[in-house]
């Protein structure tokens, strides 16, 4: 049974791969979030497999000890993303953590033909690079625009590929994102573009 520890887990996506996860697998979850009550009142399929922890990406002790016992961190996150991003591979490193699904953005790269990007992708490309440069079994996600689309639809592209397409259903992401926390060699230290197919 797979241990994913969700960071930023009332985000969007974060809280529409959880049900893919609860749904789908037998995983079980640790939901990380300042705020655990706006989780807790919705009602989840398999409860009993979601602990939750209430605490800041940046609460270090904290941070450190929701690592042992998980086999992957799936962070989804906003704000200081770079500061962000040293705190996990810190706090990683620290407990032999090795797996990391970390959601970044398409255009970080300069890599969308025709789209230019400026200081709103800072937090995406700063955090990347610090991901980048650890030792962690990492995979970035470089997603496109969501859509609510029900179709599991997509395609990837590599780092120093074009971008291809804006659009991506949050069930293609979700897809995605269970399907590399559950295969721990798949696509690791890899940063990918994933937009509609």
């Amino acid at each position: 049974m797979t241990r994913v520890l969700i960071l930023g887990a009332n985000g969007q996506l974060a809280r529409h791969t959880t049900k893919f996860f609860l749904e789908r697998t037998d995983a079980r979850l640790t939901l990380y979030l300042r705020r655990a009550n706006r989780l807790q009142k919705p009602v989840l399929p398999n409860r009993d497999r979601v602990n939750f922890i209430e605490s800041d990406v940046l609460d270090r002790k904290t941070l450190m000890t929701a690592m042992p016992g998980q086999d992957v961190v799936y962070a989804n996150l906003a704000g200081d993303m770079a500061a962000q991003a040293r705190a996990i591979v810190d706090a990683m490193q620290t407990t032999g953590l090795k797996r990391l699904i970390f959601i970044s953005s398409m255009g970080i790269y300069g890599e969308v033909p025709g789209e230019k990007y400026r200081s709103v992708l800072d937090p995406y490309r700063d955090s990347a690079a610090v991901i980048e440069a650890s030792d962690l079994d990492y995979t970035l996600l470089r997603p496109g625009w969501f859509t609510q689309e029900r179709a599991i639809d997509y395609k990837l592209t590599q780092k120093g590929e074009p971008f291809q397409g804006h659009d991506v259903s949050l069930n293609s992401l979700s897809d995605l994102i269970v399907k590399l926390a559950l295969s721990p060699t798949l696509h690791v230290r890899c940063s990918l573009g994933v937009s509609k197919a």
